[in-house]
Protein backbone atom coordinates (compact mmCIF):
# COMPACT_ATOMS: atom_id res chain seq x y z
CA UNK A 1 0.00 0.00 0.00
CA UNK A 2 2.90 2.32 0.51
CA UNK A 3 3.67 2.14 -3.03
CA UNK A 4 0.28 3.37 -4.56
CA UNK A 5 1.31 7.40 -3.43
CA UNK A 6 4.34 7.09 -4.57
CA UNK A 7 2.61 6.07 -7.74
CA UNK A 8 -0.12 8.16 -7.98
CA UNK A 9 2.27 11.10 -7.38
CA UNK A 10 4.80 10.51 -10.30
CA UNK A 11 1.37 10.28 -12.28
CA UNK A 12 0.15 13.54 -11.51
CA UNK A 13 3.89 15.13 -11.45
CA UNK A 14 4.61 13.55 -14.70
CA UNK A 15 0.79 14.72 -16.42
CA UNK A 16 0.47 17.49 -14.86
CA UNK A 17 2.94 18.82 -12.96
CA UNK A 18 1.09 18.80 -9.35
CA UNK A 19 2.36 16.53 -6.69
CA UNK A 20 -0.43 14.05 -4.99
CA UNK A 21 -0.28 16.64 -2.49
CA UNK A 22 -0.78 19.59 -4.63
CA UNK A 23 -4.18 17.83 -5.97
CA UNK A 24 -5.71 16.75 -3.32
CA UNK A 25 -5.57 20.36 -1.93
CA UNK A 26 -6.80 21.79 -5.59
CA UNK A 27 -9.56 19.22 -5.73
CA UNK A 28 -10.80 20.11 -2.18
CA UNK A 29 -11.06 23.82 -3.16
CA UNK A 30 -13.07 22.85 -6.08
CA UNK A 31 -15.43 21.04 -3.91
CA UNK A 32 -16.11 24.19 -1.43
CA UNK A 33 -18.45 26.97 -1.80
CA UNK A 34 -17.00 30.07 -3.49
CA UNK A 35 -13.78 27.76 -4.38
CA UNK A 36 -12.82 28.69 -0.65
CA UNK A 37 -11.58 26.96 2.78
CA UNK A 38 -10.08 27.99 5.72
CA UNK A 39 -6.82 26.89 6.16
CA UNK A 40 -7.10 24.23 9.02
CA UNK A 41 -10.37 22.59 7.35
CA UNK A 42 -7.81 22.98 4.02
CA UNK A 43 -5.11 20.67 5.91
CA UNK A 44 -7.75 19.04 6.98
CA UNK A 45 -9.56 17.68 3.71
CA UNK A 46 -6.02 17.42 2.41
CA UNK A 47 -5.07 14.62 4.98
CA UNK A 48 -1.70 16.98 5.91
CA UNK A 49 -0.87 19.40 8.65
CA UNK A 50 -1.45 23.06 8.92
CA UNK A 51 2.25 23.52 8.31
CA UNK A 52 2.77 21.29 5.20
CA UNK A 53 -0.12 22.90 3.84
CA UNK A 54 1.07 26.23 4.23
CA UNK A 55 3.92 25.44 2.55
CA UNK A 56 2.33 23.82 -0.26
CA UNK A 57 -0.38 27.09 -0.52
CA UNK A 58 3.00 29.41 -0.89
CA UNK A 59 4.08 27.49 -3.73
CA UNK A 60 0.73 27.21 -5.37
CA UNK A 61 0.30 30.82 -4.69
CA UNK A 62 3.28 31.74 -6.34
CA UNK A 63 2.04 29.57 -9.52
CA UNK A 64 -1.18 31.90 -9.35
CA UNK A 65 -3.28 28.36 -9.11
CA UNK A 66 -4.54 29.72 -4.79
CA UNK A 67 -5.15 33.08 -3.38
CA UNK A 68 -4.94 33.18 0.61
CA UNK A 69 -6.32 36.14 2.59
CA UNK A 70 -6.99 37.14 5.97
CA UNK A 71 -10.58 36.22 6.92
CA UNK A 72 -12.89 38.91 7.11
CA UNK A 73 -15.04 37.44 9.78
CA UNK A 74 -11.78 36.02 11.87
CA UNK A 75 -8.15 38.15 11.28
CA UNK A 76 -6.76 35.72 12.79
CA UNK A 77 -8.02 32.82 10.25
CA UNK A 78 -6.84 32.37 6.44
CA UNK A 79 -8.49 31.69 3.94
CA UNK A 80 -7.25 30.04 0.65
CA UNK A 81 -9.16 30.51 -2.82
CA UNK A 82 -8.86 28.70 -5.83
CA UNK A 83 -8.38 30.89 -8.72
CA UNK A 84 -9.26 30.02 -12.38
CA UNK A 85 -6.26 29.01 -13.06
CA UNK A 86 -6.26 26.67 -10.24
CA UNK A 87 -9.32 25.41 -11.64
CA UNK A 88 -8.15 25.02 -14.50
CA UNK A 89 -5.22 22.82 -13.67
CA UNK A 90 -7.68 20.45 -11.53
CA UNK A 91 -9.72 19.82 -14.28
CA UNK A 92 -7.22 19.35 -16.43
CA UNK A 93 -5.13 16.91 -14.21
CA UNK A 94 -8.79 14.95 -13.33
CA UNK A 95 -8.81 12.11 -16.39
CA UNK A 96 -5.27 10.69 -16.02
CA UNK A 97 -5.40 10.85 -11.74
CA UNK A 98 -9.14 8.93 -12.61
CA UNK A 99 -7.66 6.77 -15.14
CA UNK A 100 -3.76 6.03 -13.05
CA UNK A 101 -6.59 5.28 -10.09
CA UNK A 102 -8.66 2.51 -11.98
CA UNK A 103 -5.44 0.86 -13.66
CA UNK A 104 -3.61 0.79 -10.50
CA UNK A 105 -6.33 -0.31 -8.06
CA UNK A 106 -9.12 -0.88 -9.64
CA UNK A 107 -8.58 -2.87 -12.76
CA UNK A 108 -6.52 -5.38 -10.50
CA UNK A 109 -9.52 -6.40 -8.47
CA UNK A 110 -12.47 -8.51 -9.38
CA UNK A 111 -15.85 -6.96 -8.42
CA UNK A 112 -15.70 -8.70 -5.12
CA UNK A 113 -12.72 -7.62 -3.96
CA UNK A 114 -13.37 -4.15 -4.89
CA UNK A 115 -16.60 -4.36 -2.54
CA UNK A 116 -14.29 -6.17 0.16
CA UNK A 117 -11.67 -3.28 -0.14
CA UNK A 118 -14.69 -0.76 0.30
CA UNK A 119 -15.56 -2.67 3.16
CA UNK A 120 -12.29 -2.76 4.52
CA UNK A 121 -11.53 0.44 3.63
CA UNK A 122 -14.27 2.12 5.70
CA UNK A 123 -13.38 -0.18 8.87
CA UNK A 124 -9.79 1.25 8.52
CA UNK A 125 -11.13 5.41 8.39
CA UNK A 126 -13.71 4.73 11.09
CA UNK A 127 -10.52 2.75 13.11
CA UNK A 128 -8.05 6.06 12.42
CA UNK A 129 -11.73 8.66 13.11
CA UNK A 130 -12.03 6.50 16.55
CA UNK A 131 -8.07 7.00 17.47
CA UNK A 132 -8.22 10.92 16.79
CA UNK A 133 -11.42 11.77 18.97
CA UNK A 134 -10.42 13.07 22.70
Amino acid sequence: MTALPAALDGQLQRESGLTHFEYWVLSALSEAPDRTLRMGCLAGSANGSLSRLSHVAGRLERRGLLRRRPDPGDGRVTLATLTDAGRDAVVAAAPGHVDAVRRLVFDALTPEQTRQLLEIGDRVVRSVETERSP
